[in-house]
């Protein structure tokens, strides 16, 4: 169960991105009736984010992934390489979609079904606006999993070129800042990493927030998709803290 976050000091401003227009219209009924969110604009493709965005100055874009001109991923890429860029969150009809995986790659802070819940949505919003991406651990190790199978089908030559770019990246961690990295790969809670690795959460939490900061990440995914690439999730795991 998450806990329910303080109201902002202004409402979170968002901008909703869907070619449905039935799809726009829903969310907008849904997340225009919560006090602390004001919906700043829609947009109908990708093609038409870097506009609304620089005009409206959104804190949250809700982005869906599969558009026909310019989609979600794209969009969402192009929109994370610039300074001060909004939080994205992307939506999405599978969570194990490989677009997905490539949106957190390209810096969303998480992903929501189109058949999630009103008040799951609305909180989602909530709280990626206050910087607590929208993804659990439980969902990381799906992710990590589904992105062990894309692997498994692109060309050697891309792997390894991905993997000796990320043990590099590794390479500049602490040995405890990777420690917790691995753990992060392996789909663990920051209470089990800490368990595991005899540590208070406190002091886990301090290191993820190193590790997202050298990274230049925003969410936990990209930790655990940097050491997926980096082959370290092939070491032998002790088994604690499995996620259940």
């Amino acid at each position: 169960m998450t806990t329910p976050l303080d109201p902002p000091a202004r409402p979170v401003r968002l901008l909703i991105v869907d070619d449905d227009p039935l799809v726009r219209a829903g969310l907008t009924f849904m997340l225009g009736g919560a006090e602390d969110i004001a919906i700043v604009g829609e947009g109908a493709d990708g093609s038409e984010v870097a506009d609304l965005v620089d005009r409206l100055r959104p804190d949250v874009v809700l982005m869906d992934i599969r558009m026909p001109t310019v989609d979600g991923l794209a969009a969402t890429e192009a929109l994370r390489s610039r300074p001060d860029a909004p939080e994205v969150v992307v939506l999405t009809t599978f969570h194990a979609d490989e677009q997905v995986l490539r949106a957190i790659r390209a810096g969303a802070a998480g992903f929501v079904l189109k058949d999630t819940p009103p008040a799951q949505i609305v909180d989602s919003v909530r709280r990626v606006a206050a910087g607590d991406p929208v993804l659990s651990p439980a969902v990381t190790r799906q992710l990590m999993n589904r992105a062990a199978g894309i692997g498994a089908g692109t060309g050697a030559d891309d792997r390894a070129g991905r993997a000796q770019r990320a043990r590099r990246r590794i390479a500049g961690l602490a040995e405890r800042e990777r420690e917790v990295a691995v753990a992060v790969g392996r789909g663990r809670s920051n209470a089990e990493i800490a368990a595991s690795l005899y540590l208070s959460v406190a002091t886990v939490k301090t290191h993820v927030s190193r590790i997202l900061a050298k990274f230049d990440f925003n969410n936990r995914v990209q930790i655990a998709l940097l050491v997926h690439d980096a082959g370290l999730l092939d070491e032998e795991d002790d088994g604690a803290g499995d996620v259940r």
